[in-house]
């Protein structure tokens, strides 16, 4: 068996697992990870040392270091309460349910664009659960307006998403380039077109809860440093680019030195022992985008990436805007069933490969493979890890929500703001 057909078949098979069985995706993504590594030895490896050397080209650093430390900044910044309290004001001063809630939404997708999605959905999924219990009305569309809410402005900056990090990381983007690239507006701006569309549309879902609100006692803030350590960090991401031009791994180191700083507080004012503490780390999903860079680092080091780029190519042929809108549409489709990770990172270097050889600026496909990847996921419950976690709640307290429930809100949710962000993107970068 060659190579090459050792790397396809061994990645079929783990991309087959995390597709299949979702909540042990990190396991098969692993163990596939370690067999190509393996196959990568026995094939390639002409010492120990270029053995090594495959491993640590592979993973990205960098993405790892950003996510733990946001993930570390981002559970502070729970802990703090100021969330909650934002969320009050914003609560208190809505004439009805349905422009609380739409506020909430407006907030969770802020947060959400400096903040990981699933945290991001922790942190306000208490507070719609709260209203609908005080108004005995079902809080169904309220959490599932929070997971999409959430999904969509993770998109918009280096740090809301692993799918925009991964992206950063690749292409070399720092945190600026996500608001202004090449002296055109960035992914950021595009974000917020489709934002104003989907928005629109989730305000039509919830205008019919006219009841007023009941009021409730205010929440008490039990430190402001998170929130001090949040401001920081996105400052020095800012200004990162005078250090590292690259974003190679000054963001890593920046995002990780903070999220360090907060365990002290973690464990004097969050009073949080070492257990809980690791569990806010998150490994599972840590080890599962380091499998996923090794995973797709296979299929480079063989050079597959260049015969899909072929494949993909001879079947759209030469027009920019019909492999710009391939990428975006069927990104959307993919990311619907299929976890964004590992399809986001695969498709990159396919993205890069494609506009080389096509001699154009490859922005164009990048982005539209990130708006369409990271936004398909809002059309089903299981589309994307906020989505999950908002279902698993709902389930907690008594709702299932099927697929038929979810994409009442979630399918034209998605169509208002994918269509928004690449209407915006051909017109600006291509």
């Amino acid at each position: 068996m060659s190579y090459k057909v050792a790397v396809i078949v061994l990645f079929l098979l783990s991309y087959i697992g995390i597709i299949a069985f979702s909540r042990k995706k990190t396991y098969f993504a692993s163990i596939g990870a370690l067999l190509l590594i393996l196959v990568h030895a026995l094939f390639r490896a002409e010492s120990p040392a270029h053995w090594f050397q495959f491993i640590l080209h592979s993973i990205n650093w960098n993405v790892l270091g950003i996510f733990l430390g946001t993930l570390l900044i981002a559970n502070a910044f729970i802990e703090s309460e100021v969330p909650t309290l934002v969320a009050h004001v914003l609560v208190n001063r809505s004439k009805n349910v349905g422009i609380a809630i739409f506020s909430v939404c407006v907030m969770t997708s802020l947060l959400s664009a400096f903040i990981e999605n699933v945290a991001t959905v922790l942190i306000v999924a208490p507070i719609a659960l709260a209203i609908a219990r005080k108004q005995n009305i079902t809080p169904v569309p309220f959490l599932i307006g929070l997971a999409v809410s959430s999904n969509l402005q993770g998109t918009a900056t280096l740090i809301g998403d692993p799918p925009s990090m991964i992206l950063a990381g690749y292409m070399g983007l720092n945190f600026n380039q996500f608001f202004v690239l090449g002296g055109k507006p960035g992914i950021f701006f595009a974000v917020q077109v489709g934002a104003v569309i989907s928005f629109g549309i989730l305000y039509l879902f919830y205008r019919k809860y006219k009841d007023p609100i009941l009021p409730s006692p205010k929440p008490v803030v039990r430190s402001w440093f998170p929130t001090v350590i949040i401001l920081l960090m996105i400052l020095l991401l800012a200004t990162s680019s005078f250090i590292d031009p690259n974003f190679s791994y000054f963001g890593g180191i920046i995002c990780m030195v903070l999220g360090i700083i907060c365990i002290p507080w973690f464990c004097t004012v969050g009073k949080c022992g070492g257990r809980d503490l690791m569990k806010k780390l998150d490994f599972d999903t840590t080890i599962f985008l380091a499998s996923i860079f090794i995973l797709v680092g296979s299929l480079t080091e063989a050079g597959l990436m260049e015969d899909i780029a072929i494949f993909v190519q001879k079947f759209l042929g030469d027009d920019r805007f019909v492999i710009y809108t391939f990428f975006v549409w069927f990104s959307v489709l993919i990311s619907a069933f299929v976890d964004n990770v590992p399809y986001i990172t695969a498709m990159l270097p396919v993205a890069q490969i494609i506009s080389q050889n096509l001699g154009v600026s490859p922005y164009l496909f990048v982005f539209g493979l990130l708006i369409g990847s990271c936004l398909g996921g809002n059309i089903t419950p299981v589309g994307a890890s906020a989505n999950v976690v908002a279902v698993s709640i709902l389930r907690r307290e008594g709702y299932h929500v099927g697929l038929k429930e979810f994409g009442r809100i979630g399918l034209p949710f998605t169509l208002g703001a994918t269509f928004g962000s690449y209407l915006f993107g051909w017109i600006v970068w291509g």
